[in-house]
C-alpha cells in the first residue's frame, strides 16, 4: 500500500483521532483552513461529506480539483474561499470541525475569539471540534511577546499563542467538553503545537 496515496500528508495527530474512532464515514466533516487538502484525501477515500474552505482561492481550486478526483459525487459549492469568522456554511451544519495549523495566524485576541466562535458555530450540538495551534506551553521563558497575544517564536516565525489556561476558559466559555487531555509537542524548543480536541455540549 502506498500510504501517501492512501492518506495523504494528513496531520499525524488527525490521523491519531480518526483511529480512536472519532469519526466515521457518512459524517459531515469541514476542514476549516483546508489549503489544498492535505487532510482530506482518507475522508474523502471513506466515504464522507467533506467540505471545505480556505482564504485563498487558488488553495480551494487544489482542494476541489483533489475531490474531484477522490470523490466526484461531492458538489464543487462544498469548497469555498472564505475566512473562517466569516464563512457562509449555516449554524450547526457539521458533526466535525478540523482546523489544523489556522487559528495561530490570528492578529490579536478579537480576531481569534472571531475564528474560533465561527468555528463552533458550524458545529452540531455533540459534534466533534479538532484543532492543532501554536502556544506557549513549555516555551514560556524562550518566546518574545510583540503585543496584542503575538510572539515570536525561537524559529523566527510570529504567531498568535495561547496557554493551556486559555484554552481551558475557552472550552468551558463555548460549552465545550475536552474529548482528552491538551497535548503538546515541544519542537527542540523551537516551537510548541498544541492538540485541543473537545465536543460541544
Amino acid at each position: 500500500m502506498d500510504l501517501v496515496e492512501e492518506f495523504g500528508a494528513i496531520d499525524i495527530y488527525l490521523f491519531d483521532q480518526a483511529l480512536k474512532g472519532r469519526f466515521a464515514p457518512g459524517m459531515r466533516l469541514l476542514d476549516a483552513g483546508c489549503g489544498s487538502g492535505r487532510n482530506l484525501v482518507f475522508f474523502l477515500r471513506q466515504g464522507f461529506d467533506v467540505c471545505g474552505l480556505d482564504p485563498w482561492p487558488q488553495a480551494v481550486e487544489q482542494t476541489r480539483a483533489l475531490a474531484a478526483r477522490l470523490a466526484p459525487a461531492l458538489p464543487a459549492a462544498n469548497f469555498r474561499a472564505e475566512a473562517l469568522e466569516t464563512a457562509s456554511f449555516p449554524d450547526a451544519a457539521f458533526d466535525a470541525v478540523v482546523c489544523s495549523a489556522v487559528l495561530h495566524f490570528a492578529e490579536n485576541p478579537g480576531h481569534f475569539r472571531r475564528m474560533v466562535d465561527g468555528a463552533w458555530r458550524m458545529l452540531k450540538p455533540g459534534g466533534f471540534f479538532f484543532a492543532r495551534l501554536a502556544s506557549t506551553i513549555g516555551l514560556e521563558d524562550r518566546v518574545r511577546p510583540l503585543g496584542e497575544g503575538r510572539y515570536r517564536l525561537p524559529d523566527g516565525t510570529d504567531r498568535y499563542l495561547v496557554d493551556e489556561a486559555a484554552l481551558l476558559r475557552l472550552t468551558e466559555e463555548l460549552g465545550g467538553t475536552l474529548a482528552e487531555p491538551l497535548k503538546t509537542t515541544n519542537v527542540q524548543g523551537q516551537r510548541a503545537m498544541t492538540t485541543w480536541c473537545a465536543t460541544k455540549r
